[in-house]
C-alpha cells in the first residue's frame, strides 16, 4: 500500500517555531548577520531624538538588504514581499516586515554603513585566512542606468525645442483666453496641454544649464594648459622654438553634440565595444583579489565610458588597512602612461596590455582577406610594457587577470541577476554598486568558508 508523509496545512504549532531550525547551518544568512553585527551604531543614520514611531533596528535593515541582493532580490517592493514568503529573508529580518518606503529610505541614507560593512566582510575573510592582499585585477563593466537612452537630448536640439515650446505655449495661452471669453472650449483641456509643455520646457532649461556649467568648468580646468601652450607658441614665433598653428582657446560653451539625459543626468551613452549598441549606462569599476579569494577589494562608479583615466582611482579604493598592493593587472582599456607611472612611483608592479588581443588560432569568424600588420608602439612606456609582458613570469601573472575579475562581473550579472541600477544620480548609483559588491563578497566568502570546513 502506498504511503505518504502527512501534509496537513491546518495543523497549528503548539509552540512558537524557531526560525534557526528552518535554515541550514551553512546558509548565507548566518554570515551576513555575523558581519553586520560587527558594525557600531554610529555608522547608521538614525533618528537620535527618539520622536515619532519606533524605528527598525538598522543592523537588521542592512542585513536584510545584503541578503536580498545576494539572492537576486533588488527592488524594495520585492524585498518587502520576501519578508513574508522567504524563510531565509524572514530569519534575517527577525520576523519583521518593513514596508518598501522604509527599505528605500534606509538604502538611500546609509552609504557610510554600507561601505563600513564592505570593509568588515573583508576583515572577516582575512581573519579566516581566506584573503591575502597582494596582486589585484582591475576592470570596469557597463551597467544600465535607470533611464532610457531616448530621453537624452543634444544641446543644439534642446535650444531649438525651447524656442518651439515657448511659441506653442504662447499660442495655447491665446487660444485659452479666446475660448474662455467665448465660453466655447473645455476649460480643462488647454491648461493641461500648457502645463505639459511648461514641464518639458523646465526639463530642457535644466539640461541646457547643466551642459553649460560642465563646459564652463572644463574650460576653466584647461585654461592653465592653454596658457602654457600659448606661451610656447609665442616663443616659437621669435624663432627660438619653431612655429606652427596657434593653440585654440578652451571652449566655454557646450558643443552642439553635447548630450544630457532628462531622467538621470549623470548617466552617459556608452557601449561595451565597437560591435555593441549604445546604452544609457554607468561604468562600474572593481578591484579584485587575484591571489585566490576572488573577493572585490574596492569598488567605484565612473561616468566616463573609457577606462583610460580610471586605473589609479580604482586602485585607491582598496582599503589600506587590508594590506599593500604589490601588483596591478589591467586590460588594454587602462593603457595610460601617466596612470601607470603614478602607480609605479608607489613601487607597484603594473602589468597592462598595450594592444588589441591577437586572433585565436581556431577562431570561428572568417579569416580576414587582408591581415593587419602589427604596429610597434611609439611611446617608450608601451615599448617597455610590451617587452615585459613577453617574459614568462609577467605573462604567467597577467593570465590571472581574466580568470579573476571577469568572472566576478559574470556572477554579478548572470547569477545575482544585477544588470540595471535602480537608483539615479552618480552618488546613489555608487552606493548601490557598493551594496551589490558587498552582497557578492558575502556570498563568495560563505562559499569559501564552507569549502574550507569540508577540507578541514
Amino acid at each position: 500500500m502506498t504511503r505518504f508523509v502527512a501534509s496537513d496545512r491546518s495543523q497549528p504549532f503548539l509552540l512558537p517555531p524557531d526560525l534557526r531550525d528552518w535554515i541550514p547551518e551553512d546558509d548565507l544568512a548566518h554570515l551576513v548577520v555575523e558581519a553586520v553585527d560587527r558594525l557600531g551604531m554610529s555608522a547608521f543614520k538614525v533618528n537620535v531624538r527618539g520622536s515619532g514611531s519606533e524605528q527598525y533596528n538598522p543592523r537588521m535593515m542592512l542585513a536584510l538588504l545584503i541578503y536580498c541582493y545576494a539572492n537576486g532580490i533588488f527592488g524594495s517592493r520585492r524585498i518587502e514581499r520576501a519578508t513574508y514568503r522567504d524563510v531565509g529573508v524572514r530569519f534575517v529580518a527577525a520576523n519583521k516586515h518593513p514596508d518598501h518606503d522604509t527599505i528605500c529610505a534606509f538604502r538611500r541614507q546609509n552609504f557610510a554603513a554600507i561601505t563600513e560593512c564592505f570593509l568588515k566582510v573583508l576583515e572577516l575573510a582575512r581573519e579566516l585566512k581566506l584573503l591575502k592582499v597582494g596582486t589585484i585585477s582591475v576592470d570596469g563593466t557597463k551597467i544600465d542606468a535607470n533611464a532610457n537612452k531616448h530621453k537624452s537630448v543634444r544641446y543644439d536640439r534642446a535650444c531649438e525645442l525651447r524656442e518651439q515650446l515657448k511659441l506653442e505655449i504662447a499660442d495655447l495661452m491665446t487660444k485659452a483666453e479666446t475660448a474662455d471669453a467665448k465660453g466655447e472650449a473645455d476649460p480643462q483641456a488647454l491648461p493641461a496641454e500648457i502645463a505639459h509643455r511648461q514641464a518639458l520646457t523646465t526639463k530642457l532649461d535644466a539640461a541646457c544649464a547643466r551642459l553649460e556649467k560642465q563646459a564652463k568648468t572644463q574650460a576653466e580646468a584647461e585654461r592653465a594648459d592653454y596658457e602654457r601652450r600659448k606661451a610656447v607658441h609665442e616663443e616659437g614665433r621669435d624663432g627660438r622654438n619653431g612655429g606652427g598653428k596657434p593653440p585654440s582657446p578652451p571652449r566655454s560653451t557646450p558643443p552642439p553634440e553635447a548630450q544630457s539625459n532628462l531622467t538621470d543626468p549623470d548617466s552617459r551613452l556608452m557601449r561595451k565595444n565597437k560591435r555593441s549598441e549604445y546604452r544609457q549606462s554607468y561604468n562600474a569599476q572593481a578591484a579584485v583579489d587575484a591571489d585566490g579569494s576572488q573577493l572585490v577589494l574596492g569598488a567605484r562608479v565612473s561616468t566616463c565610458a573609457s577606462d583610460a583615466n580610471e586605473l589609479v582611482a580604482t586602485v585607491d579604493t582598496v582599503p589600506a588597512g587590508l594590506g599593500s598592493v604589490s601588483t596591478v593587472l589591467a586590460d588594454t582599456g587602462f593603457a595610460n602612461g601617466e596612470e601607470v607611472a603614478r602607480l609605479q612611483a608607489r613601487e607597484m608592479e603594473v602589468l597592462v596590455a598595450t594592444g588589441a588581443a591577437k586572433r585565436r588560432p581556431h577562431d570561428f569568424r572568417p579569416t580576414p582577406t587582408k591581415e593587419k600588420a602589427e604596429v610597434e608602439p611609439r611611446a617608450e612606456w608601451r615599448k617597455a610594457m610590451k617587452a615585459k609582458l613577453e617574459g614568462a613570469e609577467a605573462r604567467a601573472k597577467y593570465k590571472l587577470r581574466k580568470q579573476t575579475v571577469e568572472p566576478v562581473f559574470g556572477i554579478i550579472k548572470s547569477v545575482l541577476g544585477f544588470r540595471q541600477f535602480l537608483l539615479r544620480g552618480v552618488a546613489r548609483v555608487e552606493l548601490e554598486w557598493h551594496l551589490v559588491t558587498l552582497a557578492y563578497n558575502a556570498k563568495r566568502l560563505n562559499g569559501m568558508r564552507i569549502a574550507a570546513a569540508k577540507v578541514a
